[in-house]
């Protein structure tokens, strides 16, 4: 019966982060959108808190959000396949957590595995990005500003920030978290 109450509690805590980690960019007020790049403030809060708590929780809200974008309809599908990339920085990092925890035991450490991350999470979306780019599927603007412009600069450093505010974002709101949610094995494996 304990089983089932933990399962259940951890695809309840999972579910709500694919909640929040879908509400957060449609309905945040502070958006920046320079096509193809976009900017929400506290978008990938959800994602960095799955990650903090286990490699399951973390893949199945990436992919709970990455659908929530699809299936919203307002995205445009360059945002859609920038989300879909999210799941390899969070299954790296939620996988290097479970054999680490330490690495955001303080903030000093935090702040170098959170800048390690967010250059995963930039050059992975700069991939995405680039098929866009080269089958001109992108807006005119972008091909007028070029390659290192559109995609490298906006994109690949504009991620990198972006990710390291996030994860900042979510390990302040996670250290009071940690002791109710808990951390280790996934309720949801």
């Amino acid at each position: 019966m304990f089983n089932l109450r933990k399962r259940i509690y951890g695809i309840t805590v999972a579910a709500l982060l694919c909640a929040v980690g879908i509400l957060i960019p449609m309905f945040m007020p502070i958006k920046i959108i320079i096509e193809p790049a976009s900017f929400t403030l506290a978008s990938h809060v959800a994602i960095f808190i799955a990650m903090f708590i286990s490699p399951l929780t973390a893949v199945f809200v990436t992919i709970g959000t990455t659908l929530g974008f699809f299936l919203a309809g307002v995205f445009p599908p360059v945002i859609v396949a920038r989300a879909a990339s999210h799941i390899v920085f969070a299954t790296v990092g939620s996988l290097m957590l479970k054999k680490q925890p330490e690495l955001i035991g303080t903030i000093p450490k935090a702040t170098a595995f959170s800048l390690f991350l967010a250059i995963i999470h930039g050059i992975c979306e700069t991939i995405v990005v680039l098929p866009f780019y080269f089958l001109n599927m992108l807006a005119p603007q972008n091909y007028e500003k070029g390659l290192f412009y559109s995609v490298i600069l906006l994109v690949g450093v504009g991620t990198i920030v972006h990710s390291m505010v996030d994860f900042y974002l979510a390990y302040v709101i996670w250290r009071p978290l940690k002791q109710a949610v808990g951390t280790g094995k996934s309720a949801i494996e």
